[in-house]
């Protein structure tokens, strides 16, 4: 790689970090900090420039092909929103940073708002205004709490919490009417007002892939005990402790990921740093802004956690040119404390121009200048935030200590700090429950869908006439008159178990239920086909066989098969001692059926914009989600033979094995009347998995779960594992086992003849078209399930 020559724009903490990270790299030759501080001045390879100004673009360009300058590092928002990167592009000199439609996602909170709504983000509710008087009325008319922002760039201060009502009204007034914060007021965003723990995270992406550093949370309030008016940060730490491996891996999958992809598919792909403001709430994680740029001050605390041998400038150059998926980002173990240290009087008026001196800290610890600057010789605060103490260490509360101690090097008169960074990391946790998930369960629903997507080729290889031997539906088919049966049906097969839903029946030494489970997990799968179920094969595997619970589990999936009207035509028993442990067993069945080409499901080319969304409700939990089931039960020490906190006239056990639902005799009812164009088993996965596996690409399930009632067992699931109301509706069936597609001319004839084969239906949603990066299946007013 050629020798880097830098020109780095800003002269805060943020780029004073940069240049001294930058300057660690090997590729790097020089870096011109325009302006720069009293920071850089000092750091190796770095040379401040004050004969162009930071938004001085035509200038900046001029300069940097003057000193032969290849890579330009836009350190604070403003010259991004500008479309600072649009002017290096033109000369072919490559930017780090977004473009100016990138930067909107910062420089307008409407839109940024707006963008999360379209690409099913997750958000707190909010709406945006340009009148001052329909945004008076909007206050009055909301019972929760707000919080006021103003649309535009308001260096970080444009964000307003009132506490009553009336504070609310005044913020508004001082925002839209006051212009307390210029022109980026003239629209404003009141959201709602979430509970919870906010986190920053920082992430590298050259458009299509992501590299996060550890999340990190920001100090806004310039008085301990998160009191006063808002800064741009007065400390900072990282990581933070709930910040869990599987809480970052959700925030990828639903907020990070989600936003890069939903960016290029926008035309305005994001490469450069996206830093994400996070609040992690009873509910998950939710987006409460996109910055487009380093954080300050996360920067300073995040930069000395880079390992030695990851180079940042390599990063860089990896984002522009779209390679970053070659990159590894090496993070120390180690935690790390910044300690703001402002001129007195900061946030309101303060003095500039203070001289200052700072002595040289010990090791690990770093001194990071902001608002100063060298006049004469000497140095001098230029700004509010004038300069930072941070260290790092092997845990985060010898890392507080330690920059406390740096702040000691520092002395001008007048100086002013917070004495309680990262006190929310100290603070009790104990009535606070982690919020449970089906991956903390130990089970991967992410990891089994890439493991379709591995053996699909595999699969595919084995394809034969009548057969494409194409997987991802709900059952397997093979055209028997392709295959060579003359004027032969079509032939269905779906396979399953009942997974760890035997470890209750064990434990309750009742096993006729799941043995109907088996059935009903594979009839099920066929129906959706169109299919008719025919026959059964079972699998029963033990260490050693026990005659009464073997013969319990067969007399119930000979029940089911009553139920289904399928015949049970065979089976097998195997007893492998060393394979499973006392009376434990477990099972797998086959279902075969037919169906004719004109009944066949999905009915893909048939389903248009509009449609009607059915769900038939289920009879409890059937038979996915139980790792998490049984990690909840655990957690809260609830036993099997405990009365149901969710059922007083039963046992936690017996409820839990009410057998899963079959729908088969009503579905084929309005199957063969040709009323459904498709269906849609909710097994594992849930509503957000399985619902889109009978949708063609260009159409998305839009459901309003407010339409039926979270049942009881989910209501006590969800509340004492504080799982989120996404991660319920990709856990478990939460209510309703089977999804239909109908015309809206066919609706209520399919509601008429299911409700009276006993199916209690509820209308859930519609078919809309589907845009960018939604999946196929958009769940309305989750809140409903709070």
């Amino acid at each position: 790689m050629d020798r880097i020559r830098i020109l780095l724009v800003g002269n805060g903490g943020r780029e004073h970090a940069l240049a001294w990270k930058l300057s660690q790299s090997p590729l790097v030759e020089s870096i011109i900090a325009v302006p720069g501080n009293g920071g850089t001045s000092t750091c190796p390879k770095v040379t401040n420039n004050n004969s162009v100004k930071a938004d001085d673009y035509p200038g900046l360009v001029a300069l940097a092909q003057k000193h032969n300058v290849n890579l330009v590092v836009p350190g604070p928002e403003a010259p991004l929103v500008d479309g600072i990167e649009g002017y290096f592009k033109a000369v072919g000199i490559r930017c780090f940073g977004p473009s100016k439609l990138a930067a909107r996602m910062e420089g307008s909170k409407t839109f940024s708002k707006d963008f999360m709504k379209k690409y099913n983000i997750p958000t707190a509710a909010y709406e945006n205004f340009s009148d001052y008087e329909k945004a008076k009325k909007y206050l009055d008319s909301v019972d929760h709490n707000v919080v006021l922002k103003a649309s535009g760039l308001a260096a970080g201060k444009g964000v307003i919490i009132p506490a009553t009502k009336e504070e609310a009204h005044a913020a508004l007034k001082e925002i839209m009417v006051d212009k307390e914060f210029g022109s980026a007021g003239d629209e404003v965003v009141i959201e709602e007002f979430l509970e919870g723990d906010e986190l920053s995270i920082l992430t590298f992406s050259d458009g299509y892939t992501i590299r996060s550093l550890p999340p990190a949370q920001d100090h806004k309030r310039i008085f301990d005990g998160d009191q006063g008016p808002n800064t741009g940060g007065m400390g900072c730490y990282a990581p933070t402790n709930i910040a869990t491996k599987e809480l970052i891996e959700e925030i990828e999958r639903t907020v990070l990921q989600p936003t890069i992809d939903g960016m290029r598919k926008e035309r305005f792909p994001f490469v450069g740093t996206l830093f994400t403001g996070l609040m992690i709430t009873k509910n998950g994680p939710k987006c409460l802004e996109y910055n487009v740029r380093f954080g300050d001050p996360e920067t300073q605390t995040l930069l000395p956690l880079i390992s030695k041998d990851t180079d940042l400038a390599e990063i860089m150059i990896a984002c522009t040119e779209g390679w970053l998926d070659s990159v590894s980002v090496k993070i120390d173990a180690k935690s790390s404390a910044t300690v703001v240290v402002a001129a007195g009087g900061y946030p309101g008026s303060y003095a500039k121009g203070t001289p200052m001196k700072v002595d040289s800290p010990p090791a690990d610890t770093n001194i990071f200048h902001a608002g100063t600057v060298i006049k004469d010789g000497q140095l001098q605060t230029s700004g509010g935030r004038v300069i930072a103490a941070q260290a790092t260490a092997e845990n985060l509360e010898e890392a507080v200590k330690k920059a406390y101690a740096g702040v000691e090097f520092i002395k001008f008169d007048k100086m002013f700090y917070r004495k309680d960074i990262a006190h929310r990391a100290f603070k009790p946790k104990a009535s606070t429950k982690e919020a449970l998930t089906y991956a903390s369960a130990g089970v991967n629903i992410d990891a089994g869908n890439e493991f379709v997507e591995r053996i699909r080729k595999a699969v595919a290889s084995t394809r034969r006439p009548g057969a494409d031997a194409e997987i991802g539906g709900f059952g397997g088919e093979v055209d028997l008159a392709k295959a060579g049966y003359t004027n032969a049906p079509i032939m269905v097969g779906a396979i399953d178990g009942v997974g760890t839903k035997l470890m209750i029946a064990q434990a309750m030494n009742k096993h006729d239920t799941v043995g109907i489970d088996l059935v009903a997990m594979n009839v099920n799968d066929l129906v959706v086909q169109g299919a008719e179920p025919l026959m059964f094969l079972d699998y029963y595997g033990c260490s050693q066989l026990k005659l009464e619970n073997a013969a319990a589990f067969v007399e119930g999936v000979a029940a089911g098969c009553i139920q289904s009207k399928c015949a049970l035509v065979g089976g097998e028993t195997a007893e492998m001692p060393g394979m499973y442990q006392r009376d434990d067993y477990d099972a797998a069945g086959a279902a075969i059926g037919t169906m004719s080409k004109d009944l066949r499901l999905p009915q893909k080319e048939q389903m248009v914009e509009g449609d009607i969304l059915l769900g038939l409700a289920s009879s409890g939990v059937h038979s996915n989600g139980f790792s998490l089931v049984r990690r909840i039960l655990e957690r809260e020490k609830v036993s099997y033979s405990d009365i149901a906190p969710w059922d007083n006239s039963t046992t936690v056990g017996l409820s839990l094995l009410t057998p899963t639902k079959i729908y088969v005799c009503p579905l084929l009812n309005v199957i063969n009347k040709g009323l459904v164009k498709g269906l849609s088993h909710i097994t594992g996965g849930g509503l957000l998995e399985n619902v889109p596996r009978m949708l063609p690409q260009h159409l998305s399930a839009e459901i309003d779960v407010s339409t039926w009632q979270l049942p009881a067992v989910f209501k006590w699931l969800k509340r004492a594992g504080n799982v989120a109301s996404e991660e319920m509706a990709r856990s478990f069936n939460t209510g309703v086992g089977m999804v239909a597609v109908v015309s809206g001319s066919n609706a209520q004839q399919a509601i008429k003849e299911l409700e009276a084969a006993g199916e209690t239906v509820f209308t859930v949603g519609k078919l809309v078209p589907r845009t960018g990066s939604d999946k196929g299946c958009v769940l309305k007013n989750l809140s409903s399930w709070d």
